[in-house]
């Protein structure tokens, strides 16, 4: 399967932070401009939205994201999305921008 271009995008910025720390600290003070200076190209992010980039580095410590609750009720997908849901696509590409050593992460509930 080949990499959307956001995907691309994600794992060049992923790459460069653990290769240049100054970059990371750069990413972390300020995303669009560091995402800019990476890139030459302007980021451009939804009227409203905030891009907030945290360092998640430590291996000692799990972080647990908590996304937004969605309202489905209003929800309605394409003809393509279902397609791409029923085929398994859409987990394939989460994982696919996921940095190898984070798709799977042990977690000791006790």
């Amino acid at each position: 399967m080949e990499l959307t271009k956001e995907q691309k995008l994600m794992q060049t910025i992923i790459n460069r932070t653990w290769e240049d720390e100054g970059f990371k600290q750069e990413l972390i003070a300020n995303p669009m401009a560091a995402i800019e200076k990476l890139t030459g190209e302007r980021v451009v992010i939804p009227e409203g939205k905030t891009l907030v980039v945290r360092d998640q580095t430590d291996e000692n410590t799990i972080y647990i994201n908590i996304p937004a609750e969605r309202n489905f009720d209003d929800m309605e997908l394409s003809e393509e999305q279902l397609e791409a849901v029923a085929g398994g696509s859409a987990l394939l590409d989460i994982i696919m921008v996921l940095p190898p050593k984070l798709t799977t992460i042990p977690v000791i509930i006790r």
